[in-house]
């Protein structure tokens, strides 16, 4: 039954909130506008209203995928002080968490080919998530002597390409690539492994 009475806030977000549901279920290009409308509980024509195009919705729903993410891997890296290595694993489990409870937001951020240029509002979404990764590499780092430490943007992003590998490979059921430890594990040690091979933590840490 089409739903009544949406304010224009509220619209907009049924519709994302739509959008996510259909890309977690048919994948970011299984799915019409009409089809987000009709979930939604609205006509068509609504959508155009707040949404040039398929593409539009995903970005926004981008968009809000970044910033829970973002929040998120702050909350997880402040919360595994004041180990700085407990802090990085902190901020793996947290990738794996998001990914596993926020399947849509994380389809429409990473699988969807949105570009994070798409809108300025998404690329500063997406720079927010990648600054609190970078933030927590330049505080780990802070301790080695400049000329040799190694470029935050490098280590940070670094974790992220490890976080993102297992999650892809080992955390969303792709097929062929069942793995003989948890994710979870996998990821840490990782983690542990190569911050230890650039000496940013002690081996005993």
């Amino acid at each position: 039954m089409p739903k009544r009475g949406y304010h224009h806030g509220n619209l907009r977000q049924a519709l994302v909130d739509a959008a996510l549901t259909l890309i977690t279920d048919k994948g970011p290009t299984g799915f019409t506008l009409s089809e987000a409308a009709k979930t939604a509980g609205v006509t068509p024509a609504a959508v155009y209203r707040h949404f040039e195009g398929r593409e539009d919705l995903i970005a926004e729903a981008a968009r809000q995928g970044y910033e829970i993410f973002a929040d998120l891997m702050q909350y997880a890296y402040e919360s595994g002080q004041p180990s700085a290595l407990a802090a990085f694993e902190a901020t793996g489990r947290a990738y794996l968490a998001f990914a596993r409870r926020h399947p849509g937001h994380y389809i429409a951020m990473f699988e969807s080919g949105i570009s994070v240029n798409r809108t300025p509002e998404l690329a500063v979404a997406a720079q927010k998530a990648r600054d609190v990764l970078e933030k927590a590499a330049t505080d780990l780092s802070e301790h080695i002597p400049p000329e040799k430490r190694p470029p935050a943007s490098m280590f940070s992003a670094h974790i992220w390409a490890l976080s993102h590998g297992v999650v892809e490979l080992f955390a969303r059921n792709s097929p062929g690539t069942q793995s003989p430890f948890p994710p979870e594990d996998l990821l840490e040690t990782g983690i542990g492994v190569y911050l230890r091979g650039l000496g940013l933590v002690a081996p005993d840490d």
